[in-house]
C-alpha cells in the first residue's frame, strides 16, 4: 500500500473499502456573521436580510435602517466603483448592516456577490465608499477511499458520504478526468472495482466547500491497478503512473464528459427495428445538446445525414482508424468534411435523429473500414514518461 494511502486512517478511515473513507469536519454554520468572518471587532452588530423577488436595494436598506440621503449616496458609491447595478439584484442576495453600539445609522452594508467576494459599503467621516473584499479559502487534503458496487459514482457516493452532493460529483468527474486515457468510467468499470484519492480541499470561514486538485489517486480496475501521480512539469500539471509513464495517450476512451452509459458493445435488440442484430459501437446516455468530442486527433471525413444514423460525423486518424458519431442532434459549427479537429475538440452535440428511440450518441471505431469494439481497438500510444530531471521529484511524491 502507498504510504499516503496508509495515511487514510489519520483521515477517519475505518473498516472495509465502502465504509466513509474522508476526513472532513462538519460544515460551519452558513449563516456565521460576515462580521466575524471578515475579522470585524467583537464589538460589531449585525443583522441580516434577503433581497426578496422583485424588491429594490433601497426597499431593503430602507428596512435596515439605512434611509433617506443615506441610502442614495451607499447605492451611488456602490455604482461609481461599478459593483453595482441595481436593475441586476438577484433575488436572495444576502444583505448584511454592520453598526457599532453608538451609531443611529448602520455604518456598513455588505451584499454577498460571490462565495467568496462581499461588496462593502462603508460610512466614513466624508460620506460612503465602496468596496470589494475577499473571503479567504483554506486549503487542506483529505482522502477518500472506497469500493464499487455499481458505478463511480456510487462508489465516491458512498465513500465520501459527509461531502455535500455536487462535491461527490466533481470528485467522480475529477477520477474520471485523471483517468480518461486508461479506463473508461462507462464500460470497464466492475463491481468490486476499488479506489484510494487524495484530493485538496477548500473551505472557507462560512463552511461552503470547493475541492482542488486529485493529487494522487489508486484506481484497481478488474484486478489490475493504475495509480496517478500528479506533477507539474514545465508548469503544467501532468498525471503518470506508477512506472513514471503518462496516463495520457492519443487517444480519449469516451467521446463524452463522464456521463452513465446506456449499452455495451456486442449483440442485442435494435430498439427501433425490434431485431436482435449485433450492435456495432456504445451507446451514451447523455442530454440533447450535450457537446460531444473527438477522441483523437484527425481529419472529418463525412458530416452529414446517413440513413438509421441520422446526423453523422466520421472522423480519420492515424492507422486506419475512422472513430463515428451518430443520432448527432447538430454539427459544432464549421465542422463538414476536410476539417482538421483534436483530441477533445467538440464537434457535435448528442441528438436523436434517425433510427433512435431517445437522446443518446452512437460511436463505433472502424478499423480498415470495419466496425471494431472500441475496448480494444483504441490502444494508443502513451506519452512521454517523466522526464529524467523531474524523476527525483516525482519518487519524492510517490513516496509520501
Amino acid at each position: 500500500m502507498k504510504p499516503w494511502a496508509a495515511r487514510l486512517v489519520t483521515y477517519g478511515v475505518s473498516g472495509g473499502l465502502a465504509a466513509l473513507a474522508i476526513a472532513f469536519a462538519r460544515p460551519l454554520p452558513d449563516r456565521r456573521p460576515l462580521a466575524e468572518v471578515a475579522g470585524l471587532a467583537d464589538t460589531w452588530e449585525e443583522h441580516v436580510d434577503t433581497v426578496a423577488s422583485g424588491e429594490t436595494i433601497g426597499e431593503v436598506l430602507e428596512r435596515g435602517g439605512v434611509t433617506g440621503d443615506h441610502a442614495r449616496d451607499a447605492i451611488d458609491a456602490a455604482i461609481a466603483q461599478r459593483l453595482l447595478d441595481p436593475r441586476r439584484l438577484r433575488a436572495g442576495t444576502r444583505i448584511t448592516f454592520g453598526s457599532a453600539p453608538d451609531d443611529s445609522v448602520p455604518s456598513q452594508v455588505s451584499l454577498q456577490i460571490d462565495v467568496d467576494r462581499l461588496v462593502r459599503i462603508v460610512r466614513g467621516d466624508s460620506g460612503w465608499t465602496a468596496r470589494v473584499d475577499s473571503i479567504a479559502w483554506s486549503t487542506d487534503t483529505v482522502a477518500v477511499r472506497g469500493k464499487v458496487r455499481v458505478h463511480l459514482t456510487q462508489g465516491i457516493g458512498e465513500a465520501a458520504a459527509e461531502l455535500p452532493r455536487d462535491a461527490r460529483q466533481e470528485l467522480a468527474y475529477a477520477v474520471a478526468e485523471v483517468y480518461e486515457f486508461r479506463i473508461d468510467m462507462y464500460r470497464d468499470v466492475q463491481p468490486g472495482d476499488s479506489f484510494s484519492v487524495l484530493v485538496e480541499r477548500k473551505r472557507l470561514p462560512t463552511g461552503v466547500t470547493r475541492l482542488g486538485n486529485v493529487l494522487a489517486a489508486t484506481f484497481t480496475n478488474g484486478g489490475a491497478t493504475i495509480e496517478a501521480i500528479r506533477l507539474l512539469s514545465e508548469g503544467k500539471a501532468k498525471y503518470y503512473d506508477q512506472h513514471g509513464k503518462s496516463l495520457a495517450a492519443n487517444f480519449l476512451l469516451a467521446p463524452l464528459e463522464f456521463r452513465r452509459i446506456s449499452s455495451g458493445f456486442g449483440g442485442r435488440r435494435h430498439p427501433v427495428l425490434g431485431i436482435f442484430r449485433r450492435h456495432q459501437g456504445t451507446d451514451y446516455a447523455a442530454s440533447s445538446g450535450t457537446p460531444v468530442r473527438s477522441i483523437g486527433d484527425g481529419v472529418v471525413i463525412s458530416a452529414g445525414v446517413r440513413g438509421g444514423y441520422g446526423n453523422l460525423i466520421d472522423v480519420r486518424h492515424v492507422n486506419g482508424i475512422v472513430t463515428r458519431y451518430a443520432h448527432l442532434r447538430g454539427f459544432a459549427r464549421g465542422v463538414r468534411a476536410g476539417t482538421r479537429v483534436a483530441m477533445g475538440e467538440t464537434i457535435g452535440y448528442v441528438g436523436q435523429t434517425g433510427l433512435a428511440t431517445g437522446p443518446h450518441l452512437h460511436f463505433e471505431v472502424l478499423v480498415g473500414g470495419v466496425a471494431r469494439n472500441p475496448r480494444s481497438a483504441l490502444q494508443s500510444k502513451a506519452g512521454p514518461p517523466v522526464a529524467p530531471s523531474e524523476r527525483a521529484a516525482f519518487d519524492a511524491l510517490r513516496a509520501r
